[in-house]
């Protein structure tokens, strides 16, 4: 089995130690990996502003560098329900490139999603000394995934796993939304934080490096020590305790 790696823009600028733990279990479970290059944005960000032209210019670069990928994973929620969900829409109009966006949809997974569902992995070989709480982000939601990632994490060994108050509730990023209206995304990010501190968790599991930046930025403003950590991280290792 081989997979492309689909790291995305905020996760390659801003955390890009998930992409390095993703490449550690992927290899460690089997996986032969390879990270096309010339690959870029996904197109998202034109996409949700109205920009549709050149968000199809972007996601034909995105058709054209994963065209022979056997599968595309991502650690991201958002860009790969952009593949799965928008690509179509895009293209709904030129039935050569309609059919190429599907077929790249059909091979897209988000990193969880394929550990899963493809790997058929439900029962981890990590641990967490800690408590964890887990924020459910929203474009899981258009990827059909429900509880995958938070079976996951009551299974890690060691963990005191506290469920979150409303954690289908959106964190208030939103991409484009958090820039249109700050005044609603922050309220919404701190209605997201209350909830958090609550459990008395030592960490929570937030799968989407938007989510991630948005909910640690609003912890580190309120100085609250509850670290953020991305589900690839513990699964490979990396975080093992807060």
């Amino acid at each position: 089995m081989r997979a492309s790696l689909f790291i995305t823009c905020l996760a390659d600028l801003f955390e890009p130690a998930i992409g390095v733990a993703m490449v550690r279990l992927l290899r460690k479970h089997g996986v032969a990996l390879d990270f096309p290059e010339a690959q870029t944005c996904c197109g998202q960000p034109a996409f949700n502003t109205g920009n549709w032209d050149d968000a199809r210019a972007v996601a034909r670069r995105m058709l054209d560098v994963f065209e022979d990928a056997e599968y595309v994973v991502s650690p991201s929620g958002s860009c790969t329900a952009m593949v799965r969900e928008q690509f179509p829409v895009l293209f709904a109009e030129e039935p050569r490139q309609l059919e190429r966006a599907k077929a790249l949809a059909s091979r897209t997974y988000e990193f969880i999603e394929f550990f899963v569902k493809v790997l058929k992995i439900t029962d981890p070989d990590a641990r967490f000394d800690g408590t964890l709480t887990y924020h459910y982000t929203c474009h899981l939601r258009g990827l059909g995934m429900t509880t995958e990632a938070e079976d996951l994490v009551r299974r890690l060994k060691g963990v005191t796993y506290v469920p979150l108050e409303r954690k289908e509730q959106c964190c208030g990023f939103g991409g484009a939304f958090a820039v249109k209206y700050p005044d609603v995304s922050g309220a919404m990010v701190n209605d997201k934080v209350d909830c958090i501190i609550r459990t008395g968790a030592d960490a929570v599991v937030v799968n989407d490096t938007g989510c991630i930046m948005n909910i640690a930025g609003a912890l580190r403003r309120r100085n609250v020590p509850i670290r953020v950590i991305h589900l690839a991280r513990i699964l490979a290792g990396e975080v093992t305790h807060p």
